[in-house]
């Protein structure tokens, strides 16, 4: 110990302390915040798949799924999507109504005071049903129970808080909203110019010590209708009324909207979605120093508050949301490759087609696996930051991939607006998930692989640690502890990646009594590879790996399919390891091992220490980085899967909204179009067969029957009713417009009077 002390640490360490990046206030906090979960086990190199499946699977209560098949089911019925988005620009009366009623914004708050006080499997599995309904309803459901005041208050605040804004949180009596973002500070909170400074003034007729806020936030959901308001400000105190100095530090409030010198903005419009969002500001707005969120002790510790918070709502709000739109992609998707036709041949056996389908389909498959691990790791009482951002980052970029995909196989049917399109909704609110909640350039570049090199490594933090102690002797000895227990790690996953990488993943480990052995052994040796590389870029790079932000998101992109593509193995294994499902299972991890492929060479080719980039190929890659893409033949299995009724179609897009309660709902015509043409199948195979097209001509010749005739004409009504399009009558009035002048009655003279006009 004093050898290595005096004669190599020693020199180290200081050229440590030299090299080490400052790190800000902010990210201190950010790096703290939440837990480390199976993120860790990831940056280990030799994760414990046993542990990953032995961990109970996500599952509802007999009240959640009560509600799931009362109340959620309820409010679906109620919505109509293209009018809230063409004529009244918000949800109706009713439906707010029914929301405060059935408590929908309390889904997270405790029964003891007045809420439903539900799992966070429950309130990821409303929002995803809510959401593949509406996404403004998706959004407004999603919101309060999210990162607002009502989650930071459970975490945060005092008893006489809790006690009093709980139960109006839960009931609807309040509607509350969170101010974080401004005009210059989005994901740089430390640009933040609202500001408090502590100063005595009037409250309900008494000089109390209060705070002095000036404010201005936008982009803030439910802002416009809100009658709470979270606000995160820079505290200051001049005076040192509290005695604890000038810069007090992010500090988090909470104030009625109705506060004097609060003003409501003009309310913003996202993508045409028009969930209630817009900016909140305030000039001069006094406040007593209990309105702070968890009283006085919390002064300084909003940053922390936001992002403990953050840890979980990130892990549920977007990915609930993408998980719906991916598995209704892939549902709608299917269904009209198999009912459209061209040249006498649904769309969907054009291999063209095919592709893009399978996509969509394995995506859809993929971000649920994912978003039920990860909310079972939320009900197990884990706030995994990083794994958060993942989540986040990638559901929505798979959510992207799959609209567009729909998109382009809906052809013109998706383009054009009205209420029979099922689609352009969705599409529209795509950038809105890429952007919230930290947007995803950032986080992709950042925070997966920054935070979590730091936070989720064996070593990394606890020698940082060491480095910023100020008493050197006592540094010295902890970095000492940890630099040697780090090296000792880092030899011990060379050899293992050696092993592994030159036996091709043939000796890595697999779980035990898993299927898909040699999928877990490639993840097992993709795993330790991995923690090679991430190492070596740590030790070339130092801080400077900070400002490589190409390299740093091909690292987090490696750290994110990882996790990914174990959520799929496990989910599998849950599902009672189905046969069917062995395709779609093995296209998505062929997939995969193709994304891995390219963000390790992008790492090893752009590493700007050569001979880290050589010794990491030689040790885990010795016959270079395998990629190859999954057969034809796989593919098109896998795009088979949504094409024909099927339990296995119901089971891989569960719990989505199909129209049930409407007479008349897109998605609930073409489910009927597509059960008419499976059933219609083999007639129109016996006309095929005759060389026949027309159906009376079959009819008459007696190759069908008449029974089989009213059977196809039945189906084809149905699909002609599916393709068509809405047109709207008065070229020069524009249908948004028009349905203003009219009124907002779908039934009376407000109807948009749809054509029955194919888009093709």
């Amino acid at each position: 110990m004093s050898f290595r002390k005096d004669k190599l640490t020693r020199p180290i360490y200081r050229w440590a302390k030299k090299v080490m990046p400052p790190i800000s206030e902010t990210e201190t906090e950010a790096i703290n915040a939440g837990t480390v979960w199976w993120d860790g086990e990831l940056f280990s190199g030799a994760p414990d798949w046993n542990k990953l499946l032995a961990m109970p699977p996500a599952r509802l209560t007999p009240d959640e799924q009560a509600f799931m098949d009362g109340p959620v089911r309820e409010l679906c019925s109620m919505i109509d999507d293209w009018k809230i988005a063409s004529v009244d620009h918000d949800l109706p009366p009713e439906v707010w109504d029914f929301l405060r009623r059935e408590k929908f914004f309390g889904m997270i708050i405790p029964k003891e005071y007045g809420g439903l006080g539900f799992s966070n499997t429950a309130h990821s599995e409303v929002v995803r049903k809510v959401s593949s309904c509406s996404v403004v309803a998706g959004v407004t459901v999603m919101v309060p129970n999210s990162l607002g005041p009502g989650e930071l208050m459970l975490h945060f605040g005092t008893r006489d808080q809790c006690d009093y804004w709980l139960p109006r949180l839960a009931d609807g009596r309040e509607i509350p909203c969170f101010g974080l973002t401004s005009a210059d500070a989005g994901s740089d909170a430390a640009a933040m110019t609202d500001t408090g400074i502590v100063e005595y003034g009037e409250h309900e007729g008494n000089q109390v010590l209060g705070i002095r806020l000036n404010f201005h936030k936008r982009y803030i959901t439910l802002g416009p209708i809100a009658t709470v308001m979270g606000l995160a400000f820079k505290l200051f105190d001049p005076g040192n009324h509290l005695g604890r100095g000038e810069n007090l530090g992010i500090t988090v409030a909470l104030l009625p909207t109705s506060t004097p010198g609060v003003v409501h903005g003009d309310r913003h419009i996202p993508q045409m979605t028009y969930f209630q969002n817009g900016p909140l500001s305030g000039k001069d707005v006094f406040i007593p120093l209990d309105w702070i969120l968890g009283g006085e002790k919390q002064i300084g510790q909003g940053w922390t508050m936001l992002m403990t918070a953050l840890a979980a709502g990130r892990s549920i709000s977007l990915p609930s949301q993408s998980a719906a739109s991916a598995a209704m992609c892939a549902r709608v998707t299917g269904a009209y490759a198999r009912i459209r036709t061209q040249f006498n041949v649904p769309i969907g056996l054009f291999e063209g087609i095919q592709q893009p389908l399978a996509e969509i389909t394995a995506n859809a498959y993929l971000i649920d696996a994912a978003r039920r691990l990860t909310v079972a790791a939320l009900d197990e009482g884990h706030k995994p930051s990083v794994i958060s951002a993942i989540m986040k980052a990638h559901a929505t970029y798979r959510m992207r991939e799959c609209i567009e995909r729909a998109m382009d196989i809906h052809g013109g049917k998706a383009i054009i607006d009205g209420p029979k399109n099922y689609l352009g909704q969705a599409y529209r609110s795509v950038p809105i998930g890429i952007t919230v909640e930290g947007a995803n350039i950032l986080t992709r570049s950042l925070m997966i692989f920054g935070q979590g090199a730091i936070r989720a490594h064996p070593y990394m933090l606890k020698e940082m640690m060491a480095l910023s102690e100020k008493d050197e002797a006592k540094g010295l000895a902890e970095f000492d502890r940890h630099f040697w227990a780090h090296v000792g790690h880092a030899v011990t996953n060379t050899v293992r990646a050696f092993v592994q990488g030159w036996t091709g993943g043939l000796a890595a480990p697999a779980p035990k009594d898993a299927a898909f052995t040699g999928h877990w052994r490639q993840l097992s040796r993709y795993a330790s590879a991995f923690a090679l590389v991430a190492d070596l870029s740590l030790l070339t790079l130092g801080g400077a790996l900070k400002r490589k932000e190409m390299l740093s998101a091909r690292l987090g992109d490696i750290l994110s399919e990882l996790y990914l593509l174990a959520a799929v193995l496990k989910r599998f294994e849950v599902e009672g390891r189905p046969e069917a499902d062995r395709p779609l299972i093995e296209y998505i991890m062929e997939k995969g091992y193709c994304r891995l492929a390219i963000a390790f060479t992008g790492v090893l080719d752009n590493l700007p220490a050569r001979w880290a980039a050589g010794f990491a190929r030689f040790v885990a890659f010795p016959l270079g980085v395998p990629y190859q893409e999954p057969s034809d033949e796989l593919l098109q299995e896998v795009a088979a899967i949504v094409m024909r009724p099927s339990s296995q179609r119901d089971r891989l897009t569960p719990d989505l909204y199909l129209g049930e309660g409407h007479a008349d709902h897109p998605v609930k015509d073409l489910e009927h179009a597509f059960e008419l043409v499976a059933e219609a199948a083999p007639i129109e195979k016996k006309m095929r067969d005759a060389r026949i097209r027309d159906p009376e001509a079959a009819r008459d010749e007696g190759v069908i029957t008449a029974a089989e005739f009213d059977q196809l004409q039945a189906a084809r009504a149905a699909v002609a009713k599916v393709v068509a399009v809405d047109a709207f009558p008065g070229a020069d009035v524009s249908p948004i417009a028009a349905q203003h002048d009219r009124g907002s009655d779908r039934s009376g003279s407000g109807a948009p009077s749809p054509s029955r006009e194919a888009a093709e």
